[in-house]
């Protein structure tokens, strides 16, 4: 298996080091070319914008949705999740559309710029260690899409099929639970991608 990281902005040299904690190979992704091989892809955080514009001027935009389509998973964390969204408010922006839910950017404001809380999840039996930088927040989810983890009574952790998304940073503590869930998620798109093309 092998998982792409966008290596635009973020610190998506966190992503790398937790994927080879786990075992697991990367690659930087910064061109089309970049994502051939993948059987996922991680979004990080940093400014959606600018992520935005990045993705549209190098072709990635287009290539990612067609990688989703195909069944490449798909986990993007704070402003990746903002690019994943089907609707994304305060202000308003476009998005890759793949996960039904609408976002509102910058919703916490600065008192909520850098910390630590811990919250309730599906994938743990304990608190979910939870680092929000400029967190933006999941308003609401579609039909279909399951919630994993909440803080402050929103959810924070979201999946739907083969996408994921976190409006907090894992990569940034020492729990690898949220990576290992996003690798299980690919292998079960691989499986899923096989059996169709039997």
């Amino acid at each position: 298996m092998k998982i792409g990281i966008l290596a635009v902005q973020g610190d998506f040299v966190a992503h790398a080091a937790r994927l080879a904690e786990l075992g697991v190979e990367s690659v930087e992704v910064r061109t089309v070319a970049d994502l051939e091989g993948c059987h996922g892809l991680i979004l990080p955080g940093g400014e959606s914008t600018t992520q935005l514009q990045f993705l549209q001027e190098e072709g990635l935009f287009d290539t990612i949705r067609k990688f989703a389509a195909d069944g490449g998973g798909l986990f993007g964390t704070c402003a990746g999740a903002i690019l994943l969204a089907t609707q994304v408010k305060n202000p308003g922006q476009s998005s890759l559309g793949l996960l039904d839910m609408t976002v509102l950017r910058n919703a916490y404001g600065r008192q909520l710029a850098s910390d630590i809380f811990f919250g309730s999840s599906k994938l743990t039996n304990v608190p979910m260690e939870m680092v929000f930088i400029r967190a933006p927040v999941i308003e609401s989810v579609g039909p279909g899409v399951e919630v994993l983890a909440e803080y402050g009574g929103k959810p924070v952790l979201v999946q739907k099929a083969n996408a994921m998304a976190a409006t907090f940073h894992p990569e940034l503590t020492q729990d690898s639970a949220v990576h290992t869930h996003f690798l299980e998620l690919v292998e079960a798109s691989l499986r899923r991608s096989a059996s169709v093309a039997r």
